[in-house]
């Protein structure tokens, strides 16, 4: 493994664009990094778990990315990481490139950023791959705007470097200049999820008082009963109450002018459905996926949910080439562990469904008019 201590070559560049003061800082190192907050990441839990369309989406967008092959010219090879793929060991009880993956991209639209790591054991190939947690892992930008470390918490509250930075996996969505961590596709959506909740609990709390009816029970002395208003009224709330509780229909005597009214019966819910569906259509702007992949009926022609589908293929291919960075580097490390030559090309499945069926199609249609042509020349 010799490999992994090979130094970096001493050439280097100058970039422009980046601050020149960081070298004189006293505190570069704390200045020159912007660690995504851990308000940030609950924050970004909290959508997920109280809106469940955002995280019906994102579970959506990561089976909709679909799979992959290794392509490589040597038959042999091929073959064997193709083996390997699909048995290696992920986390603790998953195994799979697929699983790896899926929770790899999970967090990168999650939280604009995924860590992952290529364990390896003690005969020095591949053991497993794993799943880092953003909590436990920091990413720093260096005194080289090129150059990104990556440090683990010690146990003790600080932060140390990693001993291999050659098997971890970094990757992150749509960095901000001079950053290097990731935009979260569910940013902008807290200030509209937080009307969403609003809308939902006043509707639940609107329900509560008014579809479980509570009465009114008014009870008016006349001249003579003045003096038996404390029993009689103490009277009145006992049969009451004892007529609610019982489980069959139980009638109410009381003598004397008594009135009974259902409390907000005269009001009504307000409707939420306009407030909602805007709502709603915001969050599906935000994260690109048609509404009846999301199970929203709402009234849209053939052609604009083809053009629908057209927009979400184009995000998948995007995320598609954030996750072929990763994908390459796993293969390339198996590849140089096992003495291969490095030479191999990842194959995505086709996302759209539609151009499968047209070119099947096109397919069927030229051979019946190849058919016909040779029956023609036949009969000539």
């Amino acid at each position: 493994m010799g490999w992994f201590n090979k130094k970096k070559n001493s050439e280097s560049f100058a970039v422009q664009t980046a601050a020149g003061e960081g070298k004189n800082h006293p505190f570069a190192s704390i200045r020159n990094y912007r660690p995504l907050g851990m308000y940030e990441k609950n924050l970004y839990r909290s959508l997920r778990e109280s809106v469940p369309i955002i995280d019906a989406a994102i579970y959506k967008i990561v089976r909709l990315t679909g799979g992959f092959k290794i392509q490589c010219s040597d038959k042999y090879v091929q073959k064997k990481i193709s083996a390997f793929l699909e048995n290696v060991r992920v986390n603790g009880i998953s195994s799979g490139i697929y699983s790896f993956i899926s929770e790899y991209l999970e967090q990168l639209l999650t939280y604009g950023t995924a860590v992952g790591e290529i364990v390896l054991g003690a005969d020095g190939q591949i053991a497993a791959l794993y799943n880092s947690s953003l909590d436990n892992v920091e990413i720093r930008c260096e005194d080289d705007p090129l150059d990104v470390a990556i440090f683990v918490n010690d146990g003790y509250g600080s932060k140390i470097p990693v001993r291999y930075p050659e098997l971890i996996l970094c990757s992150a969505v749509m960095p901000e200049p001079g950053n290097v961590y990731g935009t979260s596709i569910l940013r902008g959506l807290p200030f509209v999820s937080d009307i969403l909740l609003k809308i939902l609990n006043a509707v639940g709390t609107n329900w509560d008082r008014i579809g479980n009816v509570r009465f009114a029970v008014t009870y008016k002395p006349g001249e003579n009963e003045r003096n038996l208003n404390k029993e009689r009224a103490m009277m009145i709330a006992s049969e009451w109450s004892k007529a609610m509780k019982s489980s069959e229909p139980r009638d109410f005597v009381s003598v004397g002018d008594v009135s009974i009214k259902a409390i907000g019966a005269d009001q009504q819910i307000p409707d939420s459905q306009v407030p909602v569906r805007l709502i709603l259509e915001q969050i599906a702007a935000k994260l690109s996926i048609p509404p009846f992949l999301l199970g929203l009926s709402w009234s849209t022609t053939e052609r604009m949910s083809s053009q629908q589908a057209d927009m979400l293929t184009s995000e998948l291919e995007y995320y598609r080439s954030i996750l072929n960075g990763c994908i390459r580097k796993i293969c390339r490390t198996w590849l140089m562990l096992n003495g291969f030559v490095n030479d191999f090309e990842i194959v995505w499945d086709n996302i759209n469904l539609q151009d499968e069926t047209e070119l099947a199609k096109a397919r069927l249609y030229n051979a019946q008019a190849s058919e016909i042509e040779q029956r023609i020349k036949k009969e000539e």
